[in-house]
């Protein structure tokens, strides 16, 4: 039976959040009726990483890996998240289990009035830098866009795969996704989730890849919203005026 919701998780050298994972996971849809996969993108690790997605995927089929041959970031392997699953509902979350799966359920029963739910981190388990260039960021979008989402950078989302079918791949994607695709009418709701320290691993992100780029992108994605253009209302003859 094909899938009918997709869980994508990017995962760069996260060889020890592997399996607790894609435990949280498939614990989280257990009582869900409809099919569901777990796809982890792995972003060229450099350690035990691939090895750990193929022993899940050998425990359980419902766990799928696809594995880029070079590292290209968390924004790429999002992506081929979408490329490499067809379902109707995607999901995300980040690989390093600071995102709690077991929101899922209630992310996903809010699909029925909205097109994109996305996890807002209201007790966030960060340091003071990180919580800063969060806030900066807020408002350098709500400044240069005109939309206040409070928490872009939370990787926890449920969406329709109709909701992304027209937005284009960039290298800082995943931070603007939920405003590209308000931008491109689609409703879009926030919702409180739970965040936890990370317990393995450690942040691929610092004060400049994070903050710093994401300023960068902001301009970029300022003037997109500014000349893209969306479905305009339109009439036609009745049938039995056409030539």
């Amino acid at each position: 039976m094909s899938p009918e919701i997709s869980i994508i998780a990017p995962m760069y050298n996260e060889a020890d959040n592997v399996a607790p994972l894609a435990a949280q996971v498939l614990a989280a849809f257990r009582a869900e009726p409809r099919a569901v996969e777990l796809v982890l993108v792995d972003d060229a690790s450099t350690d035990d990483t691939w090895a750990r997605i193929q022993a899940e995927h050998k425990a359980d089929p419902r766990v799928r890996g696809i594995r880029h041959t070079r590292n290209a970031g968390q924004s790429a392997a999002v992506w081929t998240g979408f490329r490499g699953t067809l379902s109707p509902i995607i999901g995300t979350l980040d690989g390093d289990l600071q995102n709690d799966p077991a929101d899922f359920p209630r992310m996903l029963a809010e699909l029925e009035r909205y097109d994109v739910v996305c996890g807002m981190r209201l007790t966030r388990q960060d340091n003071s830098v990180r919580r800063l260039s969060s806030k900066i960021a807020r408002w350098a979008r709500k400044t240069a866009l005109g939309v206040d989402f409070r928490d872009t950078g939370c990787g926890l989302r449920v969406f329709k795969r109709s909701a992304v079918e027209g937005l284009f791949a960039f290298n800082g994607f995943h931070r603007f996704m939920p405003i590209l695709a308000h931008g491109g009418g689609a409703r879009v709701l926030e919702v409180p989730v739970n965040h936890r320290p990370r317990v393995a691993g450690v942040s691929k992100y610092g004060v400049w890849n994070r903050m710093g780029r994401g300023l960068v992108d902001l301009f970029g994605v300022a003037w997109f919203q500014k000349r893209r253009i969306n479905p305009v209302p339109t009439t036609e003859f009745p049938p039995e005026m056409r030539g």
